[in-house]
C-alpha cells in the first residue's frame, strides 16, 4: 500500500513538471488582460473545463492565441489540473498614416496597407505592408525608396503607426536596346513602345523612369507591331535589364525572334444567311489577297462583317476567322466563318470602381439596361459615352456568360479621375492682346454630373466674368437645363479692324434634349443689356436691350481615340434665333456649320474639313448695329488680319457683314517629337466670303464708306500645335492666295495660354 501511494505521489509531481503528461482541466486562469474578458480568451483558445490537455494541446492553444493578433506575449502552462494563460495584450492601432510620399498618392499607398485602424498592433503585418509599399515604388522606378514604420504610443494602450517614406531618386532608363531585330531598326522599334531613354528634356513625363508594368506592356506593343507588319510568328522572348552600381540607371534589352514575313492568302466567307449577298460582305473586308498580313485589318474586318450582317436584322452572330498557314508560300489564308447564335440578354449590369460618381449618372450614359438583348456594338457605344464624360480615366466593359442560360452579366469597371479644374494663366490673343485669367470648373459637381463654372479674365482690350450651371438630367430625364450669367466689357476703340466699345450683361436659360442617338436639340432664352459705340450711328455710347429666343439642332457622331485626341466622324450645328420682344433691335439670325474628320495611320494623323455660315435678317426695318454683325479674318481666315476682310469705314475699321461663309481644310500629323509631348504639325487652307454691312438710313452714299471686293478670299499655310502641361500653344503661318488690295494681311499668328 505504501509503495502504491509513493508511485501516485511521484506521478502527481511528474504531471506538473513533465509536459508530456495529460491532465483533465478543472480550472482555467486568465491573467494580464485589460480590454478582453477571460471568457473571450477561452473562446479564442478553444479550450474549456473538462478538456484533456497535453503538451501538444498547450502548443495549439498558444498558436491560436497568437493567430488572433490580439496579444504580444503569451504563456500557457498546466499546473496540476489548472490551465494558466498569462497574456500581454497588443496595443490597439488608433491611426495609420503615410508621410513623405510625393510620387505616389496617399490613397494608392493606403490600398496596399493591411494594418487597419482599431485593429491589434502586429509587427508581422507591418513587415508585409512595407514590402508591398516598396513593390509599388519599385514598379514606378524608385528603387532607392526606404520605408521606416514608426510606432507612436498613446494612453490606454493605443498606438499610432506612421510609415515614414524616403522616396529617393527615380531610376531612369539609360539605354533601350533590341536583340534579334533584323527587319526593323532599333530606332523604329523604340517609337513603338511607351518607355523612353532618359534625356533632360523629358522632365514633363515619366516615360524615361523604369516601370516594370510598362516594360511588360512594351513587349505586347512590339508583338503587335510585328503582327501588323506580317510577322505572325514574332515573339518577344524576354526583356533583360540591369542596373548601374548606384541603381540610378537601368538598361533594358528586348530579345526578339522575328520569324518570316507573311501575306494574306485566299479570303473566303462562310455565310449562313441566304438573304445576304456574299458580294456585300466581301465589300467590307479591309484587305486583299497578296497584302501584307495585318492583325489590325483582321479585327477591323470582323467588326465590319458584324455591322453588315446587323444591317439585315441579324444582331446575334459570331465571326470566327479561321487561318490556314502556308509556310512554303508564306501566306495565311483566312476563312471568316459567320455563325448564328441564340439571342442573349443582359442579366445584370454591375458598376464597379465609382467612389464619387453616382450610379444614376453612369446609368444615364448607358444605352442598355438589364433585360435588353446583349450587343457588343451597344456595349462599345456605352464605353464611348462614359469616356466622353471625362469623369473616368479608364472604362472597361467585361461581359461574363452565365452557365446553362442565354444570359450575360456585364461588369463596368471604372477608374475615376479628377473632374475639377482650378485654372489660371497669362497669355496673348490676336484680338484681346495680353491677358490674365482664372477660373474654377467642376464637370461632375457632387458626383451628380452637374457642371459648374466660375471664370474671369482681364485682358488688354477685354474684361469678362462668367457663372454657368448645367444639370444634364433635369427631372431625372434625358433633358439638360442650365443658366448663364456673363458680363463682358470690350475696349476695342482704336484697335485696327474693330474700333468700338461695348459693355454687356447677359442672362440666359437653356434646355436641351436628344432627338436620336446622334441628333439633339436645344433652346435658349436670353436677355442682354448693352452699351456700345457705333461710328455709323455717331459718337458716344448707345443703350441697347436684346431679348432673344433661339433653337439649334446638333448632329454628333465621332469615333474618338482619346490617347491621340483624334477623331473620325461628323459634327454639325444648325440654329435660328429671333431677337425682338420689345428690344431696341429686331432681327433673325440663321447659322450653321459642319465639320468632318477622319483619323488614319495608327490614329496619329487626322484630316479635318469644316464649313460654317451665318445670315442676319433685319425685321421691321430695324438697323443692326456693327457689334452684332459677322467679321472675317484672323483665326477664321488665317493669313488675314483680325476683321481684315470686307467693307471698312473712314478710320479703316471693319463694318462687318450681314452674312458670311468660311471654311477650312487641315491635316494634322505627328512630328519627330515623341507623342507624349502632344506636339502636332499641321498644314491648312482657309477660304471665306463676307457680305455687305447694314447701312443706316440716309448714309447709303456716305463718303467715308469704301467698297472692298466682295469675292472669295483664300489662304494656305502651316503651323505647330503644342498642348503643354501649362496650356495650349498654337503657332501658324499663313499666306493669302486670293486677296483684295485693301484687305489687311497677318502672316503669323500666335496663341498662348497657361493654366495651373
Amino acid at each position: 500500500m505504501k509503495n502504491k501511494l509513493s508511485v501516485l505521489s511521484f506521478l502527481g509531481v511528474f504531471g506538473v513538471v513533465v509536459p508530456g503528461f495529460a491532465a483533465t482541466v478543472s480550472r482555467i486562469d486568465v491573467n494580464g488582460t485589460k480590454r478582453m474578458d477571460a471568457e473571450s480568451v477561452r473562446i479564442l483558445a478553444d479550450v474549456k473545463v473538462g478538456d484533456n490537455v497535453t503538451a501538444a494541446r498547450t502548443n495549439e492553444i498558444t498558436k491560436k492565441l497568437q493567430d488572433s493578433g490580439y496579444f504580444s506575449n503569451i504563456n500557457v502552462s498546466l499546473v496540476g489540473s489548472v490551465l494558466k494563460i498569462d497574456l500581454t495584450e497588443s496595443p490597439i492601432v488608433s491611426m495609420v498614416t503615410v508621410e513623405g510620399n510625393d510620387e505616389v498618392s496617399t490613397d494608392d499607398l493606403k490600398k496596399e496597407i493591411k494594418l487597419k485602424e482599431r485593429s491589434a498592433y502586429d509587427e508581422t503585418v507591418i513587415g508585409a505592408d512595407m514590402q508591398r509599399l516598396l513593390t509599388v515604388y519599385q514598379r514606378k522606378g524608385f528603387f532607392g525608396t526606404k520605408i521606416n514604420p514608426k510606432k507612436i504610443e498613446l494612453e490606454n494602450n493605443r498606438v499610432n503607426v506612421v510609415y515614414e517614406i524616403s522616396e529617393g531618386h527615380p531610376t531612369y532608363i539609360s539605354d533601350i536596346d533590341f536583340s534579334g531585330n533584323e527587319h526593323f531598326s532599333s530606332r523604329t522599334l523604340r517609337h513603338e513602345i511607351l518607355s523612353r531613354e532618359h534625356a533632360w528634356w523629358r522632365f514633363m513625363t515619366q516615360f524615361d523612369v523604369f516601370d516594370e508594368d510598362r516594360i511588360q506592356y512594351d513587349q505586347q506593343l512590339i508583338r503587335q507591331f510585328y503582327m501588323r507588319n506580317g510577322y505572325i510568328d514574332a515573339n518577344v522572348v524576354n526583356a533583360v535589364g540591369k542596373f548601374t552600381p548606384t541603381r540610378e540607371y537601368y538598361s533594358v534589352t528586348f530579345n526578339i525572334v522575328e520569324g518570316e514575313k507573311y501575306k494574306f492568302g485566299e479570303i473566303t466567307l462562310d455565310n449562313p444567311f441566304p438573304d445576304i449577298p456574299d458580294s456585300e460582305l466581301y465589300d467590307v473586308i479591309k484587305f486583299e489577297a497578296g497584302d501584307t498580313y495585318n492583325i489590325d485589318k483582321v479585327d477591323e474586318t470582323i467588326s465590319a462583317l458584324r455591322g453588315a450582317v446587323a444591317d439585315y436584322g441579324y444582331a446575334f452572330i459570331n465571326v470566327d476567322p479561321i487561318p490556314v498557314k502556308d509556310d512554303a508560300n508564306r501566306t495565311v489564308a483566312l476563312q471568316f466563318k459567320i455563325e448564328k447564335t441564340n439571342r442573349i440578354y443582359l442579366n445584370s449590369i454591375n458598376i464597379l470602381g465609382n467612389v464619387r460618381t453616382f450610379d444614376s449618372v453612369i446609368e444615364h450614359s448607358l444605352p442598355m439596361r438589364e433585360g435588353d438583348p446583349f450587343s457588343l456594338q451597344t456595349i462599345e457605344e456605352g464605353r464611348q459615352n462614359l469616356m466622353h464624360t471625362r469623369y473616368f480615366k479608364n472604362v472597361q466593359m467585361v461581359p461574363t456568360k452565365i452557365a446553362d442560360a442565354n444570359m450575360m452579366n456585364l461588369d463596368i469597371k471604372l477608374e475615376e479621375q479628377p473632374t475639377g479644374e482650378l485654372s489660371g494663366g497669362v497669355g496673348w490673343s490676336n484680338i484681346n492682346g495680353f491677358m490674365v485669367d482664372a477660373g474654377i470648373t467642376e464637370s461632375n459637381f457632387m458626383g451628380r454630373g452637374q457642371i459648374v463654372q466660375i471664370k474671369g479674365s482681364l485682358a488688354q482690350y477685354q474684361k469678362q466674368a462668367l457663372f454657368s450651371f448645367t444639370e444634364p438630367y433635369l427631372f431625372n430625364r434625358a433633358l439638360s437645363g442650365g443658366f448663364d450669367v456673363a458680363y463682358t466689357m470690350y475696349d476695342y476703340e482704336g484697335l485696327t479692324g474693330f474700333d468700338y466699345n461695348r459693355d454687356s450683361l447677359t442672362v440666359s436659360g437653356r434646355l436641351g434634349w436628344k432627338l436620336t442617338d446622334h441628333w439633339s436639340q436645344s433652346m435658349r432664352l436670353s436677355a442682354a443689356f448693352d452699351q456700345n459705340s457705333d461710328p455709323q450711328q455717331g459718337s458716344g455710347m448707345v443703350e441697347a436691350r436684346l431679348y432673344s429666343l433661339g433653337t439649334s439642332f446638333r448632329y454628333y457622331n465621332l469615333d474618338t481615340n482619346f490617347e491621340q485626341n483624334t477623331h473620325t466622324g461628323v459634327v454639325g450645328n444648325l440654329g435660328v434665333t429671333y431677337t425682338g420682344f420689345g428690344g431696341t433691335t429686331t432681327y433673325m439670325r440663321y447659322s450653321g456649320d459642319v465639320t468632318a474628320m477622319v483619323k488614319f495611320w495608327d490614329d496619329r494623323w487626322q484630316l479635318k474639313t469644316s464649313i460654317e455660315g451665318g445670315y442676319l435678317q433685319s425685321l421691321e426695318d430695324s438697323y443692326i448695329p456693327r457689334v452684332y454683325r459677322y467679321f472675317l479674318g484672323g483665326e477664321t481666315l488665317r493669313g488675314f488680319d483680325v476683321a481684315g476682310v470686307g467693307r471698312i469705314g473712314k478710320n479703316s475699321y471693319s463694318l462687318g457683314g450681314l452674312w458670311k461663309v468660311n471654311g477650312s481644310t487641315q491635316l494634322n500629323f505627328p512630328v519627330f517629337i515623341p507623342d507624349e509631348y502632344q506636339v502636332k504639325g499641321f498644314v491648312f487652307t482657309d477660304y471665306g466670303i463676307l457680305g455687305d454691312p447694314d447701312i443706316p438710313a440716309g448714309q447709303e452714299h456716305a463718303a467715308y464708306l469704301k467698297l472692298i471686293g466682295s469675292g472669295w478670299r483664300s489662304s494656305a499655310g502651316f503651323g505647330v500645335y503644342w498642348n503643354t502641361p501649362m496650356g495650349p500653344m498654337n503657332f501658324s503661318w499663313g499666306w493669302p492666295l486670293k486677296i483684295d488690295k485693301n484687305d489687311r494681311e497677318r502672316r503669323f499668328l500666335l496663341s498662348f495660354e497657361t493654366q495651373f
